[in-house]
């Protein structure tokens, strides 16, 4: 099956036949105050996006001003992801080590997915997850990189889509910390390209809200299919099922792209249970099985990661997701 068909939204987008969710969220009109209870903001937002019947012009407030508004509340009590520091960011950095975004690089990738490529992407510093084996550590796990005014990114990337780029490929790190910040940079910004959140999905059920409406597709990264793997290996907890439900949710909203990276020694422990898990609740879902990990960072202290993974391995994976009727892509 042409992996265009399974991502329709993208896909519609791409051939001129829809608009991104986030500039149809501009034509939402939604009537708050900023100094309004957060409930009943929230309570707002629902009602705005169930309603969804978008205008033919930009409407003031609209429901991505709404989604800015509640997302810069967030960050003063931060929980946009599931560690739920409680930090307020407008005042010292979270457990992210994100307090102002700093965006890493930026460029035109051609190394993503075939059907994303060239992909304009933006690299954020900081992460929600400490990977002992990150392959971007050196900008995940220190503060680098600078902080862009969101009119000049957005005026970036109706640049980047005369020069050809596909969409918006929001990555780092991970965005998550960096939400109310693209959210800014998205009220500015008019190129008609697909928003793509490329994650470790670890974020909060508010976050899966507020991206619902504004994310045309999900790349996601699902690496683990035990919690005491993802606590050894990326310290973080409830990994399982904070993983899967944001998952879930995703596949309800939009289309969803679905990456594994095989590890050595966790095949049974991991690959197969995420695989199977993929075949049996988001059946039509692309899935790329990635078999690029190498031992960076830290994997050197863990026996078990402290090689690449064997064909045989990366085999057996790739057998599995055929027999379960997986769509692999590359």
């Amino acid at each position: 099956m042409e992996t265009y068909s399974l991502l329709p939204t993208y896909t519609s987008i791409l051939n001129g036949e829809r608009l991104p969710n986030y500039i149809l969220c501009k034509h939402i009109p939604v009537s708050f105050n900023e100094k309004e209870d957060l409930e009943d903001l929230w309570e707002k937002h629902d009602e705005s996006l169930n309603q969804f019947s978008p205008l033919d012009y930009p409407q003031t407030p609209s429901l991505l001003d709404l989604k800015r508004t509640i997302a810069n509340r967030l960050i003063r009590n931060c929980h946009l992801c599931e560690r739920r520091c409680r930090i307020d960011r407008t005042q010292k950095e979270g457990f992210c080590k994100v307090q102002k975004p700093r965006v890493a690089s930026e460029f035109l990738h051609l190394g993503e997915e075939r059907v994303l490529v060239p992909s304009y992407t933006v690299f954020f510093s900081g992460c929600t997850f400490h990977c002992v084996f990150c392959q971007n550590w050196d900008i995940s796990q220190y503060k680098v990189g600078l902080y862009i005014e969101p009119e000049i990114l957005a005026r970036m990337i109706e640049k980047r889509e005369s020069e050809g780029a596909k969409n918006v490929n929001w990555v780092g790190g991970d965005p998550t910390p960096n939400l109310p910040y693209i959210l800014e940079v998205l009220s500015n910004c008019n190129a008609h390209l697909p928003q793509i959140w490329n994650s470790n999905m670890y974020c909060s059920i508010e976050t899966m809200k507020l991206l619902n409406g504004i994310i045309d597709l999900y790349l996601t990264d699902f690496k683990y299919g035990n919690d005491d793997c993802a606590f050894r290996l990326s310290k973080v907890e409830n990994y399982l099922k904070i993983v899967e439900r944001n998952h879930l949710l995703a596949y309800e909203q939009t289309d969803v792209l679905v990456r594994h990276l095989v590890m050595p020694n966790h095949i049974d422990c991991c690959s197969i249970p995420v695989i199977k898990w993929l075949s049996r609740n988001l059946r039509g879902t692309p899935v790329n099985i990635m078999d690029q990990f190498r031992p960076e960072y830290e994997a050197y202290k863990y026996g078990d990661i402290n090689r690449y993974p064997t064909k045989d391995e990366i085999q057996r994976i790739l057998e599995t997701a055929k027999d379960l009727g997986v769509h692999i892509i590359d």
